[in-house]
């Protein structure tokens, strides 16, 4: 049986962690050419990694299979408009799962980790970045009760 675990990312995950990355880069840049541009990370990624690594209001997680890093999660805690009394919303951004290591729970653990991390904090209400044709990361937020609130509309312009 698989040993199937989320844990809180640390300075010794930066390699392994843009390993990750920019695989997560290669899969999302065909769906979107603004992926990298607007939705990502920074550059240089290992410096925004740390930066959400010592963020108080990020939350930075290693999914891992038999204790070999095989994923990331990646949310943030923002303030809602001042007439929502100061409740707090917590933002998924980033999820990915190796191709190889899908379908064993990574995914889910990596959820329910950063979930109840959110929900110490006194985070109780959840929105998970995904592009549109994404299919399987819908379904994958569906699945733990998410559903779409907002979609984002662009328009792109060569100049």
């Amino acid at each position: 049986m698989l040993d199937v675990e989320a844990r809180p990312a640390t300075i010794e995950d930066l390699d392994v962690l843009e390993v990750l990355y920019r695989r997560l880069e290669n899969e999302m840049t065909p769906l979107s050419h603004m992926w990298p541009l607007a939705d990502g990370l920074g550059e240089p990624v290992a410096d925004a990694f740390s930066a959400h690594i010592d963020d108080p209001d990020s939350v930075l997680l290693v999914g891992e299979i038999d204790g070999v890093p095989v994923g990331f999660i990646q949310s943030t805690v923002e303030r809602m408009l001042p007439q929502a009394g100061g409740r707090l919303i917590g933002s998924i951004r980033l999820i990915f799962v190796d191709r190889e290591a899908r379908e064993v729970g990574v995914g889910e653990a990596m959820l329910a980790a950063v979930l109840a991390d959110l929900r110490g904090r006194g985070v109780y209400t959840f929105d998970a970045h995904v592009l549109p044709g994404h299919r399987l990361v819908k379904n994958f937020f569906e699945a733990g009760g998410f559903k779409a609130r907002s979609i984002v509309m662009s328009r792109y312009e060569d100049v």
